[in-house]
């Protein structure tokens, strides 16, 4: 029986589609680290995770007949891609499902820093009362510098405009500029202009250590700053010094360099205490809403890819929707390295054999091809034998489309 591990507790919908197709669910609540992983996979097929449990080449190396991993959440960098990619194991996540979640809680802190809502929540839990226009200031008519311009951002950016906010951007990738949002030729640019930044990047390596001293000596003073983006990407310790010297009006923090791998661990950072900042537990895309859509979004992609062999919106596989011929009985599913006549050495295979091929589907991405056979006739298990062992072959599957 095809069996599915899912850690760190995602969304009970998810198991939904896994039941339906005959899939069996097993849940470990916490993350695990790469020993107890490799320990736990034994006996799986695929892999659910969110952003704490790390798939290093190790674990995927370990489980040479894992098919697939689902994460449900945005990020991948908890995942060695190139690895899962060279053992022809598809990689899934959820780009959209969470992005309204986290642009909610951008503009929610944006508005309560500034105006300076923890400051004064925090002085009347304590007692007293304080009365006082100072530091606080409307967002209308403010500028919003947005530092990664991709699904969050944008959608940030439109959210802004309609509270009044005058928006600027920038972003190393060319970008459809949304409403009236002004593109920035450089970061220094946006951080001359910004009355609040927020940073929205992605989680690869180069991005590690993006926002540090230097950067922070570039924002207006009495600025605003928000990071619910990756932990890794932002200097802490220069951070909490600009909020203790007040050149930094307020922040917002959802994630952290370190984080603690399980509810209730304890947590210690250089920002608690800070006046005017909002520290959350990377819970920037943790709504209800966002959750129930993530666990229905990742595990019908991961079943549509063991049933049907469809890589659509897959992280680090050629694209290959699901399009089989109507009389297709048998779908071969090939995941090879990107060689010339490959797709040839397919169509020769079976036609010496006599399989009668009603469609096929090839794509390529890098150095890795997918290519899906549709067959009316049966299958032919010398040439799916001659397949398998061929040079080309990473990872070969027999898809039965009855």
């Amino acid at each position: 029986m095809t069996r599915a591990l899912l850690l760190e507790n995602p969304h009970s919908n998810a198991d939904a589609a896994f039941v339906r197709a005959g899939i069996e669910v097993v849940r470990h609540h916490g993350a695990l680290d790469e020993s107890d992983l490799i320990e736990a996979l034994e006996g799986f097929d695929m892999l659910g995770i969110r952003s704490k449990t790390e798939v290093t080449q190790k674990v995927i190396d370990a489980h040479p007949d894992l098919l697939a991993i689902g994460t449900f959440a945005i990020g991948t960098n908890q995942i060695d891609l190139e690895a899962a990619t060279n053992r022809g194991v598809a990689v899934f996540n959820a780009p959209y499902s969470n992005t309204r979640s986290v642009v909610e809680l951008a503009i929610g802190e944006i508005i309560s820093l500034s105006r300076r809502l923890p400051v004064q929540n925090d002085a009347l839990h304590r007692g007293i009362w304080e009365k006082s226009a100072v530091g606080a200031h409307e967002v209308r008519g403010r500028t919003l510098g947005i530092i990664g311009f991709g699904n969050i951002g944008m959608q940030l950016s439109v959210v802004a405009e309609a509270l009044g906010m005058r928006v600027v951007f920038y972003d190393t990738a060319e970008k459809l500029i949304i409403g009236n949002a002004r593109r920035m030729n450089s970061m220094e640019e946006l951080l001359e202009v910004a009355d609040i930044v927020s940073i929205h990047v992605d989680g690869r390596a180069s991005n590690r250590n993006l926002f540090g001293e230097k950067e922070f000596a570039m924002m207006k003073p009495g600025a605003i700053f928000l990071n619910l983006s990756r932990g890794f990407l932002v200097d802490i310790d220069a951070l909490a010094a600009r909020i203790e010297d007040g050149s930094i009006a307020g922040a917002g923090v959802d994630v952290f360099p370190t984080e603690p791998r399980a509810n209730g661990d304890h947590f210690d950072s250089v920002l608690t205490g800070l006046p005017n900042v909002i520290l959350t537990p990377h819970v920037g895309g943790s709504t209800e809403e966002a959750q129930r859509a993530i666990g229905l979004f990742v595990s019908e992609k991961l079943v549509s890819y063991y049933r049907k062999g469809a890589t659509d919106m897959s992280i680090n596989m050629p694209q290959i929707v699901d399009s089989p011929a109507k009389s297709a009985r048998y779908r071969i599913a090939w995941v090879h390295s990107n060689m010339p006549g490959a797709l040839a050495k397919v169509n020769r295979i079976f036609a010496e054999s006599g399989a009668n091929i009603d469609a096929q589907q090839l794509a390529t991405q890098g150095q890795v091809g997918y290519s899906v056979t549709d067959i009316s006739s049966n299958i032919p298990e010398e040439a799916v034998a001659e397949l398998a062992e061929a040079e080309e072959t990473i990872r070969l599957r027999v898809l039965s489309r009855d």
